[in-house]
């Protein structure tokens, strides 16, 4: 009897054997990402962004990719690309779990974007010289525009950047990916069973009509371009500017209702994995979504890439900039890459392999259609930063920017300490009586509760005032 109760302790596991086991079995679960970019340039406006190394926590790494498409010049691509992971990084809270991380990460990616776009726009107030140059990207429209509106609405007269850019920013960190995007490059995603869901929106005035009712309450105008005779020609655009977009990061010689706020989509995938194809607006003019995910089924992440442009020249030719990148989220048991399609064989083992295919592949899609290939975890599009600094994400905890902590401490949201209170768009420290909330009306009026945050410092308060249409935010012509 001693013996075999000495032989039960005997085949006991330390608890903490327990736990590293279960680390190294986590670890091993993690899918392997493979990915691939291809491009065919035309006006050298497309960049984009592949960095497999973001750490998270020491350790531990996520993947980003981004597809940045720049238009009236290449300047805010290349701006954005440098600087908008540094950005949203520099947003998240310092010491959080891996859940808390993704949690927190959508308000981060608002935070990211809006501090690129107030970087990039303030290097063009940096000189008051007159370009020409500058003058020759600007409409006729938008010039008789800005000599109508000269008597009551100030113009600003610098030398900046008046490029602008779309952003469409993912990153994949295991099983979840969160895509943030503003304009019309777009991200889909192609899982196993074939189904291709759209994690991005595409900010265009044509096909938006949100958008062009937000515009317009904000107070820019929508139309098409004019020309001799009253004709109306081209795609809806925003007045002054002409843009198309309604939201974009730079383009300082529009409007302020033009805002970098992206919509954001995080999902979670099946253990069976996915693929991921961020393009420029080059490929998705010429391709819908599902004609892109068909066109390179079966390739692996770089071949599919290429693929994907080849397809898109084949159908429209090269009238713009067109840039491809293809990730695959492939399960650890399958972690070697798809080949390519086989050679031909005869009719009959053809015809026997092909029903043996068919028959596993409806098998599998009824399989994964029972335990749902994609789980949503969180989406939001609206254009309000007080809305979207303000999200309380289920079971997270102090985020930046919605405290009256300095990151790093161990301190909560809405307890006072003597700390400083940090902007939660550029995370700069403030001194208690330089803080906004977001909360707060008119910036001239008191908030019934200046105590709460997230906070903001005057010239993030001034620049969310502008993209909500309560200020002129002015024109500026270059």
């Amino acid at each position: 009897m001693a013996s075999e109760e000495g032989r039960r302790h005997r085949n006991l596991v330390p608890l903490a054997a327990l736990i590293n086991r279960e680390m190294r079995s986590e670890k091993m679960e993690k899918p392997t990402v493979r990915y691939g970019c291809a491009a065919q340039s035309r006006k050298g406006e497309d960049y984009f962004l592949m960095k497999t190394d973001c750490q998270r926590i020491p350790g531990n790494s996520s993947s980003t990719f981004a597809i940045l498409d720049g238009h009236n010049g290449n300047a805010a691509a290349i701006f954005t690309r440098e600087n908008l992971l540094n950005h949203v990084l520099g947003a998240m809270p310092r010491g959080l779990g891996r859940e808390e991380w993704l949690q927190a990460l959508p308000r981060a990616l608002v935070a990211g974007f809006v501090k690129t776009d107030k970087e990039f726009q303030s290097r063009g107030t940096e000189f008051g010289e007159l370009t020409f140059s500058s003058f020759f990207f600007v409409s006729f429209n938008h010039i008789c525009y800005a000599l109508k509106l000269m008597h009551y609405i100030p113009i600003l007269i610098t030398s900046g950047e008046t490029s602008g850019t779309t952003a469409t920013f993912v990153i994949v960190d295991g099983w979840t990916v969160t895509a943030a995007s503003v304009g019309d490059s777009r991200c889909i995603l192609d899982t196993q069973g074939g189904a291709v869901s759209t994690l991005t929106v595409d900010h265009r005035l044509e096909e938006n009509v949100e958008e062009r009712e937000r515009v317009t309450a904000s107070g820019g105008e929508v139309g098409r371009l004019s020309i001799v005779g009253g004709a109306e020609i081209g795609p809806l655009r925003c007045w002054p500017g002409g843009l198309c977009l309604s939201r974009s990061i730079g383009d300082m010689d529009v409007g302020e209702f033009i805002v970098p706020i992206p919509y954001v989509k995080q999902v979670k995938l099946s253990n069976v994995g996915g693929r991921l194809i961020i393009a420029s607006d080059g490929i998705w003019d010429a391709l819908c979504s599902e004609m892109a995910a068909k066109s390179c089924r079966g390739l692996p992440a770089e071949l599919a890439a290429r693929q994907v442009v080849k397809e898109a020249l084949r159908t429209r030719g090269l009238k713009d900039d067109t840039t491809c990148i293809v990730v695959d989220i492939i399960p650890p048991d399958n972690s070697i890459q798809p080949s390519t399609p086989p050679k031909k064989q005869n009719k009959l083992r053809a015809l026997l392999f092909r029903k043996r295919s068919r028959d596993s592949v409806n098998k599998l899609s009824k399989k994964l259609s029972a335990i749902g290939i994609v789980e949503e975890l969180f989406e939001e599009g609206s254009a309000m930063l007080a809305e979207r600094l303000n999200q309380v994400m289920s079971n997270a905890c102090c985020f930046s920017g919605c405290h009256t902590r300095r990151l790093g401490s161990e301190e909560c949201p809405g307890q006072p300490t003597s700390g400083l209170f940090m902007c939660a768009v550029c995370q700069v420290d403030l001194a208690p009586s330089e803080g906004i909330s977001v909360h707060a009306g008119s910036i001239f009026s008191t908030s019934s509760k200046p105590w709460q945050g997230p906070f903001l410092c005057a010239d993030c308060r001034n620049k969310k005032d502008a993209m909500e249409g309560k200020r002129p935010s002015g024109i500026k012509v270059v």
